[in-house]
């Protein structure tokens, strides 16, 4: 198969992907890939197989035709090839939660850098890091990386990126509990869909829909979150997203929970369980378990619920998802106390306070813990962040916990 006629037969597959035949679509690429001789084709047609397996939850095999397509790049010599190819290794180990590995893909890409194309590259590179920040619970660098993203997206007018990074603050400020700035980041990520979107993916006006009904649900708006679930669900449902699917179920779980509807909680969960299991979400199945755990604290069944930890735990520690684990210990603490084990009790409440410490979950100010509660928060421009209220009190001269760290401790 020659140049042209490689060309042809990936545009081809577009059109059926775009079509929402997706299957036939995968037939036409892997076509191209056995019979081309053609690398800059080739190449080509790994990148929409490494796209369509990622939108269908097919999470490792987007890492195999990643590493292939590394080997292609290999063989054509060119940087900017090499770069993207890195860049799809990192997200193929993202989506698969291998946090670590992810963090050190991004930064080989950063390393390699020079062209123009590369330099365009350098938004999606800083968002993949701050996901894996985030699903490591490194607030401040996960915030560094997207804030980076966010000023990329800015200078090159890419309103795609802008919008995926929007989704993805939304996603951090739900976990830290500024539950204002959790709602605002989505909203604003549906104004881009809606303004600039007209040609886009119906993924990115999902994704949006989606993240608002985290954020209203933790408001207490569940009629809101409903809406949006249900919208985002649709769209997940028609296009075959599974992974998108099964974060639907759990917010649908989650809002019925909010309404102390357990019965009908349980379903979502199990549904969404399976669909995490299958694709390899693991960071999704420890959020389903949080789910599942404090259900069975609602019908009092303290035993089930310490099931459902124990799996998470081992899921968490294996990730190094430390809020996980803080949640956790303070899911234990409750169930602990409430049985009147002493000796347990006292363990899960150093342990807590240990990832607080680990993880600066408090303000360098009033000494608070910050994710406790919805609080509003406000970053400085180190990344550190503190309570609104403190800086509006106090205003600052440089960042507290910045001057903390930079105290050695000899000179204590």
């Amino acid at each position: 198969m020659g140049q042209d006629q490689t060309k042809q037969q990936i545009e081809k597959g577009l059109h059926l992907y775009q079509s929402n035949q997706t299957e036939k679509a995968l037939r036409v690429w892997m076509r191209v890939l056995e019979k081309s001789a053609d690398p800059a084709g080739r190449f080509r047609v790994l990148g929409c197989l490494i796209t369509a397996h990622a939108e269908m939850g097919r999470y490792k095999d987007m890492l195999k035709f990643a590493v292939v397509q590394i080997d292609t790049a290999r063989e054509l010599e060119d940087p900017d090839f090499l770069t993207e190819s890195y860049l799809n290794l990192a997200r193929s180990n993202e989506k698969l939660c291998e946090f670590q590995k992810t963090i050190s893909y991004c930064k080989t890409c950063l390393n390699m850098q020079g062209t123009t194309v590369s330099m365009q590259l350098n938004g999606q590179v800083s968002l993949s890091m701050g996901n894996a920040f985030l699903g490591l619970s490194i607030f401040q660098k996960a915030l560094e990386c997207f804030e980076k993203a966010l000023r990329y997206a800015h200078n090159n007018d890419d309103k795609m990126l802008e919008c995926r990074v929007c989704c993805s603050l939304g996603n951090f400020y739900t976990q830290i509990k500024d539950y204002e700035k959790a709602l605002f980041f989505p909203c604003k990520a549906a104004e881009l869909v809606n303004d600039y979107g007209k040609g886009w993916s119906l993924k990115y006006r999902a994704m949006s829909q989606y993240h608002m009904a985290v954020a209203y649900r933790k408001l207490g708006r569940l009629a809101d979150a409903m809406d949006c679930c249900e919208e985002s669900m649709k769209i997940a449902l028609q296009h075959g997203d599974r992974p998108l699917q099964a974060l639907c179920l759990l917010c649908f779980a989650d809002i019925h929970r909010s309404r102390r509807d357990v019965q009908t909680a349980f379903p979502r969960y199990d549904s969404s369980m399976s669909i995490m299991t299958e694709i390899g979400n693991r960071l999704g199945l420890i959020q389903v378990l949080l789910g599942m755990t404090k259900c069975w604290m609602i019908q009092k069944e303290l035993d089930k619920a310490l099931e459902s930890i124990e799996k998470a735990q081992e899921l968490a520690e294996g990730l190094g998802n430390k809020l996980g684990l803080l949640k956790l210990h303070c899911l234990c603490e409750r169930i602990y106390r409430t049985k009147e084990q002493q000796q347990e009790l006292r363990d899960h409440v150093v342990k807590f306070h240990e990832c607080v410490e680990e993880m600066e979950l408090y303000c360098g100010m009033c000494g608070e813990s910050i994710g406790e509660k919805n609080n509003q928060l406000q970053a400085l421009p180190c990344s550190h962040f503190f309570h609104l209220k403190c800086l509006q009190t106090n205003g600052t001269r440089g960042c507290p916990n910045c001057r903390r760290l930079s105290v050695k401790p000899g000179y204590v």
